[in-house]
C-alpha cells in the first residue's frame, strides 16, 4: 500500500478537505478525510483528459506524446488516428494503437470515419463499412470517430449511414465534426446518433447546438483557436461541454495542456468545479473511459498541483505509479518503428507555372484566418509576367500548391493570401486530411525546392530562402518522428522561428495552417491534389472565374 496525502479536491461533492490516498494495486483504497483545507499544501484532484486530440499533429509518436502530456497532468485521450489512416489505413491504426502500449498513458482510440475526408483528393487509403465494423469490434477502439461528410449525413449516403449503423449497433459514442452546420441541416445531421461538435466558431452556433443536446467540445489547438469564443458558455452548460486541443504542435506541447485550459477557464469566471469536471468527468464518463476520478476503488490516476491558480502539475499518478514529477517523466525513453507509405519524385518547378489567357479577369483566391480553419472565398487580380500568374507579394498573394505524394499526379496550384511570406517558401507532408505535400511560396523554384525537401525525408515540413534551408524530418507515415520529444520541439521551433524571421510570415502557427489548407470538409475555399474546391457547395471551382 501507499499512502499519499494531500488537499483532496473532490468532483462530486464540491469539498475540498485535507486528507489521504491509500493505494493498493493500482486502485484508491480508501480515502480518509481529516478536516478542512491546509493552506499553503498542494491539491491532489483527478487527472485530465483530452477529449479529442490527433496524437500525429504533435509530430510524436503515441508514446512520445504520451509521457509529455503526462508531465502535465493529462492522464489520457480521445484520439482520432485518422491522419496515419489516411496514409496507411487499418494498418496505420493498428500502429497507433501497439505503440501506444509502450507507456501506461491512457489513450482511448476512434475509428476514422472518413478516409478519405471526401472524394474530391486522393488518399493513401481507403476505410469502408467493412473496415470500420472491423475497427470498432477491436477492444482497443471504443467510438466512431468524427463524421466529418456532414452532407453525407445530411443527404442520407449509403454508405456513410452504413458507419453510422454500425456503431449504434455497437453501442459506441460518435463524434461530430459540423463546422457552420445550423437550422435544419444541424437537426438532420445530430438525428443520426451523433452526440459531440469540436467545430463551433461562434458561441451563436454552440449554443444552438447545446440546445439539440450536443456535447460541445472547446477546442484550443495549435490552428485553430476558439477558447475565447467559447468558454462564455461554461458558466452556464459546463454540464455539456469538455476540453480539447484537436492538434497541438510539438514546441506548444511540451510548455502545457489541458491544465492550461482549466486556468483559463477559471480566470474566465467558470467555476473551479465545473472547469474540472470539463476537463476530466464529462470526457470520462461521455466516453466511458477507463480513468479513475479519486473516488474510492477506481483505478488509482489522479495528479498533485501546487495550486488551483495556475494548476502547475507537481505529480502525476497512472494506476497509482508516479509517470511524472516537476515537469519531467518518470517513464524510460521509447523508440518507435518507422513506418511509411511516400512515392513522389522530385517535382519540377516549371509545373508549377499558371497560364492566364484574359488579363481583366479576376481570380478565386483563398484567404486565411489567424487562429481559424475556416477560410475566406475572395475574389483578388492576377498580377501576370507575360501570360504567367505569378505571386503578388506586395499584396499577400501567394502560390498555394498541393502534390501527390502516393501516386505520379500534376501538381495542383492555386493562390492564396494571409501567410505574409515575403521570400523564399515552406512545405509539409502534414497536409490535412489526406496527407499529400503542401507548399506556400514566392516562386516556383522556392516552392520546388521546399517540397523537394519534404520528399528527400520521406515526409516533414521545410522551409526555404533565397541562401538558406531547413528541414525537419517526419518518417513515420510523414507525419511524425521517432526521436525525443523535446529534440522535435526544438527542432519545429527553429524552423517556425526561421518561417517568421527571415521568411516573413505573419501567422501565429504557419505550419499549422498550412496544413488545413487541403482539408476539403471546413468551407470556404481549399486546395486539394485534384484542384480548388468549395467547401461549401462542395464542388471544384475554377482558379480564373468563367
Amino acid at each position: 500500500m501507499e499512502v499519499i496525502q494531500g488537499n483532496i479536491v473532490n468532483i462530486f461533492d464540491n469539498t475540498i478537505q485535507w486528507g489521504e490516498i491509500i493505494v493498493k494495486d493500482g486502485r484508491i483504497f480508501t480515502i480518509k478525510n481529516f478536516g478542512e483545507e491546509k493552506k499553503g499544501e498542494s491539491y491532489l484532484l483527478p487527472g485530465f483528459v483530452d477529449a479529442h486530440v490527433h496524437i500525429e499533429s504533435s509530430m510524436l509518436s503515441p508514446a512520445s506524446f504520451g509521457r509529455i502530456a503526462l508531465t502535465h497532468g493529462t492522464v489520457g485521450s480521445v484520439s482520432d488516428p485518422h491522419e496515419i489512416a489516411n496514409v496507411l489505413g487499418i494498418d496505420g491504426v493498428k500502429y497507433m494503437i501497439e505503440d501506444a502500449r509502450q507507456t501506461p498513458f491512457k489513450v482511448s482510440f476512434g475509428a476514422p470515419s472518413c478516409v478519405p475526408a471526401t472524394s474530391f483528393e486522393t488518399a493513401g487509403a481507403v476505410i469502408d463499412a467493412k473496415g470500420i465494423e472491423e475497427l470498432l469490434n477491436m477492444p482497443e477502439i471504443s467510438y466512431l470517430a468524427e463524421m466529418m461528410n456532414f452532407p453525407g449525413v445530411i443527404f442520407k449516403d449509403e454508405e456513410v449511414l452504413a458507419k453510422l449503423d454500425i456503431a449504434k449497433r455497437l453501442g459506441k459514442p460518435i463524434d461530430g465534426h459540423a463546422p457552420a452546420v445550423r437550422g435544419e441541416d444541424a437537426v438532420k445531421y445530430f438525428s443520426q446518433g451523433i452526440t459531440t461538435d469540436h467545430e463551433c466558431f461562434t458561441e451563436e452556433e454552440a449554443l444552438e447546438k447545446l440546445k439539440l443536446g450536443v456535447k460541445i467540445l472547446i477546442r484550443e489547438g495549435s490552428a485553430a483557436k476558439n477558447f475565447e469564443a467559447l468558454i462564455p458558455l461554461a458558466k452556464e452548460w459546463s454540464h455539456q461541454m469538455m476540453f480539447c486541443s484537436d492538434d497541438k504542435h510539438p514546441d506548444e506541447l511540451i510548455k502545457s495542456h489541458i491544465n492550461a485550459l482549466v486556468a483559463r477557464a477559471i480566470r474566465a469566471g467558470v467555476g473551479l468545479f465545473e472547469a474540472l469536471r470539463m476537463a476530466s468527468l464529462n470526457p470520462v464518463k461521455h466516453y466511458s473511459l477507463p480513468i479513475g476520478l479519486l473516488l474510492e476503488g477506481d483505478p488509482a490516476d489522479f495528479i498533485r498541483v501546487e495550486n488551483l491558480r495556475d494548476f502547475h502539475v507537481l505529480e502525476t499518478f497512472i494506476d497509482g505509479k508516479l509517470v511524472a514529477e516537476r515537469g519531467q517523466s518518470k517513464l524510460s525513453q521509447t523508440k518507435s518503428k518507422v513506418v511509411n507509405n511516400f512515392s513522389a519524385e522530385n517535382l519540377e518547378s516549371e509545373s508549377l507555372k499558371v497560364l492566364c489567357q484574359d488579363p481583366f479577369k479576376k481570380m478565386n483566391v483563398i484567404k486565411v484566418n489567424d487562429g481559424q480553419l475556416i477560410t475566406d472565398f475572395v475574389k483578388r487580380d492576377m498580377k501576370l509576367e507575360g501570360k504567367e500568374i505569378v505571386a503578388d507579394i506586395e499584396n499577400d498573394i501567394l502560390k498555394l500548391a498541393v502534390y501527390n505524394r502516393y501516386t505520379k499526379n500534376p501538381v495542383s496550384v492555386a493562390f492564396i493570401q494571409g501567410f505574409g511570406l515575403k521570400e523564399g517558401a515552406i512545405a509539409s507532408s502534414v497536409a490535412h486530411d489526406s496527407h499529400n505535400i503542401i507548399a506556400v511560396g514566392v516562386d516556383d523554384k522556392a516552392i520546388a525546392d521546399a517540397v523537394n525537401l519534404v520528399i528527400r525525408e520521406k515526409g516533414g515540413v521545410s522551409a526555404v530562402s533565397q541562401d538558406k534551408m531547413g528541414v525537419l524530418g517526419l518518417p513515420i507515415a510523414g507525419l511524425m518522428s521517432n526521436k525525443e520529444p523535446q529534440e522535435v520541439a526544438a527542432d519545429y521551433e527553429q524552423i517556425d522561428r526561421f518561417s517568421k524571421d527571415t521568411l516573413g510570415a505573419t501567422l501565429t502557427a504557419p505550419f499549422m495552417s498550412l496544413s488545413f489548407m487541403a482539408l476539403l470538409v471546413i468551407p470556404s475555399l481549399k486546395l486539394s491534389d485534384k484542384g480548388l474546391f468549395d467547401g461549401q457547395k462542395f464542388k471544384f471551382v475554377d482558379l480564373v472565374e468563367a
